[in-house]
C-alpha cells in the first residue's frame, strides 16, 4: 500500500495545478480512476467526482481531497520582460524570494522563471532583516522585453506555481511542493482501489476538488448536488515537532494520523469546524480497535472545506482527518509515508464501521 501511495504522491506533485487551473491534476486521477475501473464526472467547476456504490440504508460519505495548490498569477508584465505578480492563496511572502516557478502558458506548456532576490552585495543593513512584499517583488524568466514575454505565452492572468519538486528524505519522509494536497489525493486513489470491490459499504463519494486554495468553496458545489450525510476532508494537519512550532501543540510527523478536533480561521473567514461527535467517537473507537495510534489537533488560523461543506442542506456531519505535515504553504512541504498509510488503513477501517446500528443523532452522544 504504501509504495502505490509513494507512487501516486510523487506523480501528483509533480504536475502544475494552480487554485483554478487543476485540469492537469483531473486529467492524470481520472486516468488513474480509469485503470482502477472507476468512471468519474466532471462538475461545472472542475471537481471530479467518483461515486461508489453501497448501501443505501446506511449513511452516504464524502471524503474530499483537493487538487488544486497555492501559487501566483501574472499581474502586470513590465516593459523591461520583469514579471509581477499576485498571490492565489496563503503564499507566505517571506519564503518566496529566490525560488524556481514555472509560468504555465497553456497546452501543458510551461516556461522557467526565477523570483527575484536583490543582489547581497547591494542590500543595505535596513533591507537585510526586511520581509520583500509580495507586490515588489518581480520573476525573471530571462526576457529582454515586454513584447518578448508576450510573444512567449506570457500574459495577465498567467498561472505561476512553484517548480514542482520531489526529494526524498530519510526514514521515509517525502518533502517538495504542493503535498498539500496531493498526498491526500493519492490516499483516495488508494481507497478507491481497496473499496471497489468490498460489500456491505455505505455508498461512498470521492471528491477530488477545486478552489481550496482560493476561496475553500469548490466542493460546496458537490456536496450540494451529493447531499452526503457525512462528509470527511482529507488534508494535512500542522506538524508541531519542530523547534518553531512547539507551543502549537503536540503533532509529531510519523506519529499517526490525525484528528482536528477545532479549526478556525479569523483573518477576514470567520468560519471553522467542531466535528461531528459521532465521527469523533467512530475514528477514536477504529483506530483502538485497529491498533493505530491517532493524533488530535486544535488550532486557530487554518481550515478547510468542511468548513462550508457542513452547511449544506440540512447540514452535514463534518470532520477533518489529516496527515502531520511540516513547513506548510511553501515549495517544500515535508510529510512522512508511513502517517499516509496509517491515515489510510484507519480511513478503510472506520468506513467498514458505518453499518445499521451507526447513529448521527447528536442527542445520542453525551458531552
Amino acid at each position: 500500500m504504501q509504495d502505490r501511495i509513494k507512487r501516486w504522491t510523487e506523480a501528483l506533485m509533480m504536475i502544475p495545478g494552480l487554485s483554478g487551473f487543476e485540469g492537469n491534476v483531473r486529467r492524470y486521477i481520472k486516468a488513474e480512476l480509469k485503470a482502477l475501473g472507476l468512471s468519474a464526472k466532471t462538475d461545472m467547476l472542475g471537481n471530479l467526482i467518483a461515486t461508489i456504490e453501497g448501501d443505501p440504508n446506511l449513511p452516504s460519505v464524502m471524503l474530499i481531497g483537493h487538487m488544486d495548490q497555492l501559487g501566483l498569477i501574472v499581474r502586470k508584465i513590465e516593459a523591461s520582460g520583469m514579471i509581477r505578480a499576485e498571490r492565489v492563496g496563503g503564499v507566505p511572502e517571506r519564503a518566496l524570494a529566490a525560488h524556481e516557478v514555472l509560468l504555465c502558458i497553456g497546452q501543458g506548456k510551461t516556461l522557467p522563471g526565477i523570483i527575484a532576490n536583490k543582489s547581497h552585495h547591494a542590500t543595505t543593513p535596513e533591507e537585510k532583516y526586511r520581509v520583500v512584499p509580495y507586490q515588489e517583488l518581480y520573476i525573471d524568466c530571462g526576457f529582454r522585453s515586454g513584447e518578448e514575454a508576450v510573444a512567449a505565452g506570457v500574459n495577465v492572468g498567467t498561472p505561476i506555481v512553484y517548480k514542482p519538486n520531489v526529494v526524498e528524505l530519510a526514514g521515509g519522509r517525502l518533502g517538495g511542493t504542493s503535498v498539500d494536497d496531493r498526498a491526500a489525493c493519492a490516499i483516495m486513489l488508494e481507497l478507491a482501489r481497496a473499496t471497489k470491490e468490498l460489500r456491505n459499504l455505505p455508498t461512498i463519494h470521492l471528491v477530488f476538488s477545486v478552489l481550496e486554495e482560493f476561496n475553500l468553496r469548490g466542493a460546496v458545489t458537490a456536496a450540494q448536488v451529493l447531499q452526503p450525510d457525512i462528509c470527511v476532508q482529507l488534508d494535512l494537519a500542522l506538524a508541531t515537532d519542530t523547534p518553531d512550532m512547539g507551543h502549537r501543540g503536540d503533532v509529531k510527523l510519523g506519529a499517526g494520523p490525525v484528528m482536528s478536533m477545532f479549526s478556525f480561521h479569523g483573518r477576514g473567514t470567520l468560519n471553522g469546524c467542531i466535528p461531528h461527535p459521532a465521527l469523533v467517537q467512530l475514528f477514536q473507537s477504529t483506530a483502538d480497535h485497529e491498533k493505530i495510534t491517532l493524533q488530535r489537533s486544535a488550532h486557530i488560523g487554518a481550515l478547510t472545506e468542511t468548513s462550508y461543506v457542513q452547511l449544506v442542506g440540512k447540514g452535514v456531519a463534518s470532520i477533518d482527518m489529516g496527515f502531520p505535515a511540516r513547513y506548510t504553504h511553501s515549495a517544500l512541504e515535508v510529510c512522512d509515508l508511513a502517517d499516509l498509510e496509517s491515515l489510510t488503513r484507519l480511513l478503510l477501517a472506520a468506513l467498514r464501521r458505518i453499518d445499521a446500528s451507526f447513529s448521527l443523532d447528536r442527542d445520542d452522544y453525551v458531552e
